[in-house]
């Protein structure tokens, strides 16, 4: 069975939790309201056949850069995000994307999936969950 092709540009339309999820993550008071102001764009590149994907999260404050191949651990850099490195490895389960983050922070990791032109991303650290939803664009 062949796996879904995630490439495309997609704009969220909504997120829930992020403030508690950047809480856990131990971002600071003023950066956690500007990052649940923002409006993400992620840009992925996907090549099914390699495995090799490029994960682009644009915003008008920081953007995040995220390569890698599907099933292969990395070091990451999380430093954009939460000052952190951690060992990633990216693997299917089913049609989904399952990320753990092997670092400080226990539990760490996120979920990507495929709903109809939807990309739902479910991230957690410590127990604690947040939800995005992007639109494919058009």
């Amino acid at each position: 069975m062949s796996k879904p092709n995630y490439s495309g540009t997609f704009h969220m339309v909504e997120q829930e939790n992020m403030d508690a999820y950047l809480e856990a993550l131990d971002i600071n008071f003023a950066l956690r309201k500007i990052v649940c102001l923002l409006k993400p764009t992620k840009d992925i590149t996907h090549d099914p056949a390699t495995g090799a994907m490029k994960i682009r999260t644009l915003t008008t404050f920081k953007n995040f850069n995220m390569d890698f191949t599907i099933g292969q651990e990395f070091t990451e850099d999380l430093g954009p995000v939460d000052g952190r490195t951690c060992q990633t490895t990216v693997s299917w389960e089913g049609d989904k994307l399952i990320c753990v983050q092997r670092g400080e922070k226990e539990g760490r990791g996120w979920t990507h999936w495929l709903d109809g032109d939807k990309l739902h991303l479910e991230m957690r650290v410590q127990g604690i969950v947040a939800k995005q939803v992007f639109k494919k664009a058009n």
